[in-house]
């Protein structure tokens, strides 16, 4: 055995790690859905447009980025997640910024989540989580674990500082507090740290003998597995269900009766619940089987879902709602990275891990708009919540039909054309 990989794979890639964590943090996954939920008073004060409306440029933000992700992740498998993941965070925080100089249409306003959304996913796990793949495996589900907390650190700082950007700046000035954070903090760090482990670095259990190579399915053979279409089903239920739920957060905290600052502290909790969430789940599941792991973590949100219906102002019932609801977020998140990496291997990870991110993406986008519609069209968030709930349970029970791990893979040859799978 190599003197690397007697050697902590923590010691050898902790640079990396920490660097990930960062730029999850400051990226485009966390921050636009930690500030949109202050925006619908100010924004409808100031334009008069309504939550439907407002939450309609999230979901642009995240159908056009969950289309892209797949096309991110074959850039970061053929030149590298280091200059990919770096320009997207560099991008996606002048654009932030640009939110800024918001024109009174409307439609200049969905315009800039489309340009958000063009270039923004580079800055999310879909690049990130492939370093940290391949420095860790032994204790991949924690490092991945420590590398989503950059989603609960975003959790527990956005929505203060937000609030307060807001209070001094007014919502303008919010945008420009906030992107600051991938500009002048995450993207530095990355430059200097950010990096994939040399050939002697990398662990050797995500290689095949042949040659050291990384091993793992194509993309075409990971569609053609049923596997990757329980985990797609699984993630689509999930993310609908919490998507809409994490972003009208504060409104549903203030129908309940509470201050705004009261607000930002229970989505705090939403972050400290998603914190959580990613160390329990990553320790777990490195030592037990994912669908044993992920079933009751994800079926926990089900009955956050009742225990926020209604107008009732008893800040424990709605603090601990909104604690389970993010411990199920971070469950999730930490899941389709390390399934992506255990079920298909490393070859093709980023446009396999891409695939997976689309539904998770995409379904999270939508579920804002329909949270919203419900609440402006029924004055009450009580029957998109019952529909919630439902799907968490069965978000958690598809994963129990996965089966064990695969023991080995091919190796890495370039992506086949479907005839020659046929005539393989």
């Amino acid at each position: 055995m190599s003197s690397a990989t007697e050697r902590s794979e923590f010691r050898l890639g902790w640079k990396t790690l920490l660097a990930g964590i960062c730029g999850v943090c400051c990226g485009a996954s966390p921050i636009p859905f930690n500030v949109i939920g202050f925006l619908f008073e100010p924004l409808n004060a100031e334009f008069g447009w309504g939550r439907g409306e407002i939450s309609i440029g999230i979901t642009i933000f995240g159908i056009v980025a969950s289309f892209l992700a797949p096309f991110y992740g074959w850039m970061a498998d053929r030149y590298g997640v280091r200059p990919v993941a770096l320009f997207s965070l560099a991008a996606f925080g002048v654009c932030f910024g640009a939110f800024a100089f918001t024109p009174s249409s409307i439609w200049g306003f969905y315009a800039l989540w489309l340009l958000l959304g063009l270039v923004g996913i580079g800055s999310t796990p879909v690049t990130f989580s492939r370093a940290v793949n391949m420095w860790f495996f032994r204790n991949r589900g924690l490092a991945l674990g420590l590398l989503l907390l950059g989603t609960s650190l975003a959790a527990l700082i956005v929505p203060r500082l937000a609030v307060w950007a807001i209070g001094d700046f007014g919502w303008r000035g919010m945008f420009l507090v906030i992107a600051c954070l991938p500009l002048f903090v995450a993207l530095p760090l990355g430059l200097l740290w950010f990096r994939e482990p040399h050939d002697e670095e990398r662990p050797p259990e995500i290689a095949t003998s042949n040659g050291g190579q990384v091993a793992g399915m194509t993309l075409q053979q990971a569609l053609r597995d049923r596997r990757f279409w329980l985990i797609f089903a699984s993630i689509a239920c999930i993310a609908f269900a919490y998507g809409g739920a994490h972003i009208h957060m504060p409104s549903i905290i203030l129908d309940h009766g509470f201050t705004p600052e009261l607000a930002a502290t229970i989505m705090m909790i939403v972050g400290l619940g998603i914190l959580s969430g990613r160390v329990i789940t990553g320790l777990l599941l490195d030592r037990f089987w994912a669908g044993f792991v992920a079933f009751p973590l994800l079926c926990m949100p089900a009955a956050a879902c009742f225990m926020l219906m209604g107008t009732a102002t008893d800040f424990l019932l709605v603090g601990t709602a909104a604690f389970m609801l993010g411990f199920a977020a971070g469950a999730e998140s930490d899941l389709i990275a390390y399934l992506a990496g255990r079920y298909f291997g490393m070859a093709h990870y980023g446009k396999i891990y891409g695939m997976l991110y689309l539904p998770f993406g995409l379904f999270s986008a939508i579920s804002p708009t329909v949270y919203g519609f419900t609440r402006d069209g029924t004055g009450s968030y009580d029957p998109i919540l019952m529909v919630a709930s439902g799907l968490f349970v069965v978000g958690g029970t598809l994963l129990l039909f996965l089966g064990r791990y695969p023991e080995r893979f091919p190796s890495a040859d370039p992506e086949p054309s479907d005839a020659a799978l046929e005539a393989a």
